[in-house]
């Protein structure tokens, strides 16, 4: 109550007009730090209780107190589609207190960005690249724009923390702070975040102020979930193996209306959305248009109106936007296939339940999925369809494990028994983004010296492991390549194949779009690949297996030869980093005797034929297994990039005593190999590779230059070797495994 009676009364009259009866446990702590701290905050609390609101409560009853000289709050958000969802909720707040609120991202209209320099103030809700081309362009303005900045309100902050972009968003608040010589506080929002005192602790850095992160009661949540598992061809599980009958059914059993030649998970999901407003999830924009057509094309065999709309980065906003608007109409009874850009807390209505094809690499993606649906008043609901081709007869055992299925249930058990969501990571080298800052600094300066360039850009906290020396190499690197020039005096200036590359619209953003790569072998095309394993990794396409020799990034080339051999269903699918938790996990379901309740009839029976396989086998128990004559297979249960290492430890230090070759991997769950020698002696060898000492480096393959983000291409060849190295080569867990043998 003292909180209520401390906010604003236009805020006391909407929270009446709203029918609430009482504030929220978030909303209370949050008004208590802002109103009574001089504290930075992070809020942690499930989808749909309220976040925004409690953080922007108090800052409006703050700011209709004591209006702000210029722009007093800034929103960053990391989707156009969340800041137009925002913008009409805040918009609607604030026209009650003469507050305005400016949207201003690649979408906006011209009009409504150029109302922010005449009337600076209120509130600004921005994308980072948005907030990038702002300080790159009207560099002259900032201090007039933001010289009484009081807050910066970070929405979605577990989505920013996972590379590059989290980065690029720290780096961008402490040089506006800097230029309008402002100390905003910086409040974080999250539904799903692992380890908060640490991400704390980041935002903290370079704002002099500690975060204070409320503890708010865990009541627990009701979630409706299930789990079904389709073979893509012949007879289901169930069907065929005839598992013990316990798997519990879920909810309404709709009639079989999907026609009859149908994919029988899309016919599952088709038959399941009827009459419903429901939320499909996909882990690619490509199987995103492929689900969306075939499901349009059942509606068409059925003679039925369309009923399934589509929603990913790639389409044109108009589209997006409508399949929004269309699912925020109540009485709607359409559903949306989409990819992570509906994930994030876009509020699209009362959805009756979330469908996931396949499984999600992270806890949080599965959390931030499922938090789609369960608003008022409604239980969180997911079902998962976990869609394979029916392992061949001759199939080796590897490929006959049902990995989706497992990844999908280790994802539910880690939450509901630990509450874990995955850490984030939050000391990688960013050597891309220090490219991309060292050039929108020099760009928006016009000319610095190499020391001044150096402060500006190395105080910047992303940059905190930077040495100078690498940054000189850097440097003297760019000036190779004409991305900087050195002028008469000494200092540096953007050079012209530089200027080419900031001119670009794309440049503000710093992650990569999927960008397809053309195979070739010899002057023969084979067809297009995204993001092609490293050189000497195999990869599967126009019907045959195929090595790669050489891969060039300038021209999206990949050059390969033709090998023998097969590559496994899922090799080269590197889906995010998969943390060892849930692989170790994954171990468990295997191996355990466990009945999981939201198991669906052919879900069970798929475990459970993969359990006897797996007892007999003896994985789980014995991570080296014979599975043939002299072929092996390894599973270690390590996250991907733990895997990584250890595949690299394995081809550097023991393939060539050991005998071993053809190596297949399918990262992370498993690798296959030819191998003259025993088990024994390939643990002996593995104990005896690290008992020498091992370092990142040396995991690196003879030339390689492993490029992961968008301006790897700009840097020396020895950063960004020393980089993947450093930030994804992960050796702690390797080093376990190995000696747990």
């Amino acid at each position: 109550m003292d909180v209520f009676e401390r906010f604003a009364p236009f805020i006391k009259d909407f929270i009446y007009q709203s029918g609430w009866e009482s504030l929220r446990s978030v909303q209370v702590a949050a008004a208590d730090i802002i109103f009574n701290t001089d504290d930075n905050l992070l809020i942690t609390s499930q989808t749909a209780s309220g976040k925004t609101e409690a953080a922007f409560f108090p800052i409006l009853t703050l700011f209709k107190e004591n209006p702000p000289r210029s722009v007093g709050a800034i929103y960053i958000g990391p989707l156009k589609a969340l800041i137009n969802d925002q913008f009409e909720r805040l918009d609607y707040l604030c026209e009650r207190a003469d507050i305005t609120v400016h949207k201003r991202h690649g979408d906006a209209s011209a009009s409504h960005k150029e109302k922010l320099f005449k009337n600076p103030s209120g509130i600004l809700q921005i994308t980072p690249e948005s907030l990038e081309a702002l300080l790159l362009h009207r560099h002259s303005e900032i201090a007039r724009l933001f010289c009484d900045l009081r807050f910066v309100v970070i929405d979605e902050v577990h989505s920013l923390l996972r590379g590059d972009r989290g980065a690029q968003t720290i780096a961008l608040i402490e040089r506006l702070s800097s230029l309008a010589k402002v100390n905003p506080r910086r409040i974080g929002l999250s539904a799903t975040l692992g380890e908060p005192m640490s991400v704390a602790k980041y935002l903290s850095l370079g704002s002099g102020r500690a975060t204070a992160v409320p503890k708010l009661e865990d009541r627990g949540a009701r979630l409706r979930l299930s789990v079904e598992h389709f073979y893509v061809n012949g007879p289901e599980a169930a069907d065929k193996d005839n598992p013990p009958e316990n798997a519990l059914p879920l909810l309404d059993c709709a009639s079989d209306s999907a026609p009859s030649c149908a994919d029988p998970g899309l016919g599952y999901i088709y038959e399941h959305t009827r009459g419903k407003k429901t939320i499909v999830f996909v882990n690619s924009r490509e199987e995103c248009e492929l689900v969306t057509s075939t499901l349009r094309r059942y509606c068409e065999v059925k003679n039925e109106p369309s009923r399934f709309l589509i929603h990913h980065g790639n389409i044109s906003s108009s589209i997006r936007e409508s399949a929004e608007e269309e699912m925020k109409n109540p009485d709607t009874q359409y559903s949306v296939v989409t990819t992570a850009t509906l994930e994030l807390g876009i509020d699209i209505g009362r959805l009756e339940r979330a469908f996931q094809i396949d499984a999600p690499a992270t806890v949080s993606s599965f959390l931030q999925r499922m938090g789609r649906t369960g608003r008022k008043t409604l239980i969180p609901e997911m079902w998962f369809v976990i869609r394979e081709d029916e392992p061949e007869m001759r199939a080796l055992f590897p490929s006959t494990i049902p990995w989706k299925l497992l990844q999908a249930i280790a994802l539910i058990q880690l939450y509901i028994e630990e509450r874990f969501v995955e850490p984030p990571s939050l000391n990688r080298f960013h050597f891309s983004l220090l490219y991309h800052q060292t050039m929108t600094t020099l760009a928006s300066s016009g000319e610095l010296s190499p020391s001044a360039l150096a402060k500006r850009v190395l105080s910047l906290t992303p940059f905190h492991r930077v040495t100078k020396e690498q940054y000189k190499t850097l440097l003297l690197h760019l000036i190779d390549i004409n991305h900087i020039e050195r002028t008469e005096s000494g200092s540096l200036i953007v050079g012209l194949a530089g200027e080419r590359e900031i001119s670009s619209f794309k440049f503000y953003a710093v992650f990569s779009e999927n960008e397809e790569f053309t195979v070739r072998c010899e002057s023969e095309e084979l067809g297009t690949v995204v993001m092609p394993p490293p050189v000497g990794e195999k990869l599967a396409i126009a019907g045959a297996v195929w090595e790669i020799l050489e891969i060039d990034y300038k021209r999206h080339l990949v050059y390969v030869c033709a090998v023998k051999g097969s590559v496994p269903a899922y090799f080269g699918l590197c889906p995010g980093d998969i943390h060892t938790k849930i692989l170790k996990r994954m171990q468990k379901v295997l191996t355990e005797d466990t009945h999981y309740p939201y198991l669906m009839k052919n879900a069970l029976a798929r475990l459970t034929v993969a359990r006897g396989s797996a007892r007999h086998s003896g994985v789980g128990r014995d991570p080296i297994i014979c599975i043939g004559g002299n072929m092996y297979a390894l599973f270690p249960f390590l996250g991907t990039y733990d895997f990584m290492a250890l595949e690299r430890i394995i081809k550097k230090r023991c393939a060539k005593t050991l005998g071993i070759s053809q190596i297949e991997s399918s990262k992370p769950y498993y690798m296959q190999f030819k191998m003259n020698a025993t088990k024994e002696e390939l643990i002996t060898s593995l104990k005896n590779a690290v008992s020498e000492g091992i370092t990142p480096e040396e995991l690196l393959y003879d030339g390689e230059v492993p490029y992961f983000d968008k301006y790897d291409k700009f840097l020396p060849e020895e950063l960004i070797r020393y980089s993947f190295a450093h930030s994804v080569l992960s050796l702690d867990g390797t080093l376990e495994f190995i000696n747990s043998l």
